[in-house]
């Protein structure tokens, strides 16, 4: 092993670029040469490589986004992409890669190490903390943080004007977002995609709570449950009640990354680049307990499963 490759791929996540700056600078220390992949697997393709050096990655920490950008690569899906990919590899002497990302990045490793035997090593990082082998992927608590920010200052607004709220924060098929910032945010109530939900019998709440004097609400949706829009127009239509509906869309992707994301992108791609060292190849590396912890591919990617009754039963129960 002597040169590797690091690339961020899919959605941007606050973390990406101290996940960059470990991998680099764990690399040079091991006397490893390093290239950085633009826009991720299509810079791949189109061979958007640039030489790393300790320099590249000064005061990156502190950032969000990427600055090796990312973007979703449809033409790296066909075999006929990933063959182009490996025509780059290949040529620019490429021993070993490091894929930051998500499932969509892991997948893309699995292709490769399995058509093509290149060793590749995750770093798991994406706001829905949606992977399996780690209690918590890098951005996910800043991401959090971040909507809870926004949360804690539309209480304030609820509150005075007493009105109902639904916020729609990230979550397409994961509810962690929706539900870590309805327990920290005191929502009254969250809809998840991994939950049934019904709106009548919440809306019967929402009456039932006004009765007693209750003069405002939150309510927490994750996109991937429903859109905020239908849900504050049905309980506008079933209670009467003035409802507002605020989407955080894309602000939970950016901002500089909590210390708990900087620490934990510092630890794991300090990890991937011991393992390419090792001739691993295939696997992602994650934290459970506080300890670093290995796993397959084919297992990371596997739908992770959101124990939610004990957290929305506590969530009720605070409300």
């Amino acid at each position: 092993m002597k040169r590797i490759g690091v690339l961020t791929s899919g959605g941007d996540a606050p973390g990406m670029n101290a996940a960059i700056r470990s991998i680099v600078r764990c690399a040079l220390h091991e006397k490893l040469e390093v290239v950085g992949v633009l826009r991720g697997y299509d810079g791949l393709i189109n061979e958007e490589i640039r030489t790393m050096d300790h320099a590249s990655v000064s005061n990156i920490i502190n950032r969000g986004g990427t600055i090796l950008k990312t973007a979703r690569s449809a033409e790296f899906m066909t075999r006929e992409g990933r063959k182009r990919a490996m025509d780059v590899i290949r040529k620019n002497k490429i021993d070993g890669l490091v894929l930051i990302g998500g499932d969509g990045t892991y997948r893309g490793g699995i292709a490769l190490t399995e058509e093509f035997e290149i060793p590749c090593i995750g770093v798991p990082c994406t706001i829905d903390n949606d992977l399996n082998g780690t209690e918590a992927t890098i951005g996910s608590d800043t991401a959090v943080n971040t909507a809870l920010e926004a949360i804690d200052k539309i209480r304030d607004t609820a509150t005075s004007m007493e009105r109902i709220f639904v916020v729609e924060v990230m979550g397409r098929e994961s509810g962690f977002i929706a539900m870590q910032v309805a327990v920290g945010g005191g929502a009254e109530d969250v809809l998840i995609p991994e939950r049934k939900f019904d709106v009548e019998e919440m809306c019967h709440d929402i009456v039932e709570g006004n009765i007693r004097g209750k003069i405002s609400w939150i309510i927490i949706v994750a996109e991937g449950a429903a859109k905020g829009e239908a849900i504050a127009r049905q309980i506008t239509d079933f209670t009467s009640l003035e409802t507002r509906v605020v989407v955080l869309g894309h602000v939970q992707r950016g901002g500089s990354p909590t210390a708990q994301d900087r620490i934990l992108a510092a630890r794991l791609g300090a990890e991937a680049v011991g393992l390419l060292l090792k001739g691993e190849s295939g696997k992602a590396v994650g934290v459970v307990s506080d300890e670093i912890n290995i796993v397959d591919f084919e297992f990371a990617v596997r739908k992770k499963i959101l124990e939610t009754d004990k957290i929305y039963n506590l969530m009720k129960i605070l409300t």
